[in-house]
């Protein structure tokens, strides 16, 4: 079990389900992964064992938010206009969660930064039914390295998998990193150059092959069939209102 209850500045925190139909989605989900759901404020918050795992809230395009807990969202937005993103939301108190915006990196991918007060972020994280990483495709790896450097003070770290290349983000002392990692082991990697820009999130299940045949049967769709890849077995997978998500099998500790 991989449990939190808070996060440093700059640490990815939370995913949200951004669906026209929040409850839709959050029965969806319940019923995939085993969470239970309550609302709070303006948002659905799942749970498991009791402990927040991921929310939904209101949204026009169907897609899963990542979320970095932040000292202060205004000053955060501030910083992410100068390194050439833009506000796609303006700083706001979201009921139940805190002051939050809803940002863009210079390629167009969307994140959200947060003041969590009263939310704590995720408080399961790495295991069964649980967000184990978030993911960002970019056309711009270089520029994504730079901005969201400059906006956090991620340093990255490079290296193959497979015939491609990917880059590991790391907060220095807490992303990956020694005394703590409070995270998805494996927190972000920047996908290959001429991808769609955009966050994805991934969560870790014992069986992807069983969990893609159920997500159909409650009404999603396999967007790529369960297949092993150097990272372990994976699938994407989309939810009945289009949002895409991806699953990993637990690796073998």
């Amino acid at each position: 079990m991989s449990e939190r209850n808070g996060y440093e500045h700059g640490v990815p925190s939370w995913i949200a389900g951004a669906h026209a139909d929040p409850e839709q989605a959050a029965a969806f989900y319940t019923e995939l992964f085993g969470w239970e759901a309550e609302r709070r404020g303006e948002q659905i918050v799942c749970t498991l064992r009791g402990r927040d795992v991921a929310g939904f809230v209101a949204g026009d395009e169907p897609s899963w938010r990542t979320n970095v807990w932040v000292d202060s969202a205004d000053e955060t937005a501030e910083r992410a206009v100068a390194a050439g993103g833009s506000v796609v939301t303006a700083p706001f108190e979201l009921a139940g969660v805190g002051r939050t915006a809803v940002l863009a990196d210079p390629a167009g991918a969307v994140f959200t930064v947060s003041e969590p007060d009263p939310h704590r972020g995720a408080q399961v994280v790495n295991e069964p039914g649980a967000w184990a990483m978030s993911a960002l495709s970019t056309p711009d790896p270089e520029g994504a390295k730079a901005f969201y450097g400059a906006v956090f003070g991620w340093v990255t770290d490079t290296f193959p998998v497979g015939d491609a290349e990917f880059t590991l983000w790391r907060l220095p002392g807490f992303v990956g990193g020694e005394p703590q990692q409070p995270v998805p082991a494996d927190v972000i990697a920047v996908g290959a150059p001429g991808e769609q820009p955009r966050w994805d999130v991934d969560l870790w299940v014992e069986d992807p092959d069983t969990i893609a045949e159920k997500a159909e049967r409650l009404g999603g769709s396999v967007v790529m069939a369960p297949m092993d890849t150097p990272m372990g077995r994976r699938a994407v997978l989309a939810d009945p209102q289009g949002a895409p998500f991806s699953i990993s099998r637990v690796s073998p500790s």
